[in-house]
């Protein structure tokens, strides 16, 4: 605490040995935060430039992607910053802060795959609504409510802690997550209680009309002809390893604060290195590997250079 400035500091002790491995922590960091603004970037781009991508579908994985970006982009400067100091800290109201941005991202995330699960389902289940029900007007109020519906929500629930007593100001991660919670002298239950209903609001519900949808489109296409199926399984397969990626690592985030005490500090480190890395890097690899039409586009784009050499 800054007793000058009347500003509480919070010690980021996450890292193992960052003294002797900063440069190369630095290193991994910075070229994993260069890959995954151009490839989640050129993605977007080519949704943006190519008409026949122009469609609802499209239109989700570019949000997704540029989710990716944003969530990187509140933690990953901060952290390379924290790999040259000599002590990691982050003032209180920065650390409520990302708290708000890492978390919001992380609600839309599921939002946003059951927008998609939705639009899979209207396009193959009832194919001559389709332009009548997943109009501009819908896409738009989907994405909205992705955003805007987990903010309002995190936003609330952080405005109530920011009164709260500390007992402690050392952090035992390197960016600021649910552990924050542990460092103030009393638990609120209130809190306790309205994160419970935010998390089954934009995670819990969001999930169980994914799988709900998926097994409507598996029930009518199992009926269909081979290709029918085929061509289902191919728009579905990218958001069905997406959305398992993403709960596995989620739930990497409630283990770290559950079993905070218990596991090793190399151990907490990795688990949570995987939360920031693996999504936001695979994301594109998904999306333009699997993904037909990006994936066309993707080597013509690199078809191009080569020839433009």
């Amino acid at each position: 605490m800054d007793e000058d400035l009347n500003v509480t500091y919070i010690t980021l002790d996450g890292l193992v040995e960052v003294h002797k491995y900063r440069y190369l922590y630095f290193m991994i960091i910075l070229i994993a935060y260069i890959l995954i603004i151009c490839s989640n970037s050129v993605i977007v781009y080519l949704i943006m430039i190519h008409q026949n991508l122009h469609e609802p579908m499209y239109m989700f994985i570019a949000a997704l992607l540029i989710n990716s970006v944003l969530f990187s982009t509140a933690i990953y400067p901060k952290l390379l910053i924290d790999f040259l100091s000599e002590k990691q800290i982050i003032s209180y109201s920065a650390c409520l802060f990302q708290f708000i941005v890492f978390y919001t991202l992380g609600a839309s995330e599921f939002l946003l795959l059951a927008a998609m699960s939705y639009d899979r389902y209207v396009s193959i289940c009832k194919p001559l609504q389709y332009p009548t029900i997943m109009t501009k007007t819908t896409v738009t109020g989907f994405l909205a409510l992705a955003w805007l519906l987990p903010a309002c929500e995190i936003v609330s629930s952080a405005a109530v802690t920011v009164n709260q007593r500390f007992c402690g100001f050392t952090l035992k991660g390197f960016f600021c997550n649910n552990s924050i919670y542990k460092l103030h002298c009393v638990t609120s239950l209130v809190v306790s209680i309205y994160d419970m209903l935010i998390v089954l609001n934009v995670v819990i519900c969001p999930m169980f009309f994914i799988l709900f949808t998926y097994a409507k489109i598996f029930k009518i296409t199992y009926t269909k002809s081979r290709e029918v199926r085929k061509k289902a399984a191919e728009t579905r397969l990218p958001h069905v390893l997406v959305l398992i990626k993403y709960s596995l690592l989620c739930s990497y985030d409630v283990i770290i604060v559950r079993l905070e005490s218990d596991i090793p500090k190399i151990v907490r480190l990795i688990m949570t290195s995987q939360l920031i890395l693996y999504h936001p890097l695979f994301n594109p690899i998904i999306y333009g590997l699997k993904m037909k039409e990006i994936s066309k586009h993707l080597r013509r784009l690199f078809c191009q250079n080569k020839l433009n050499r």
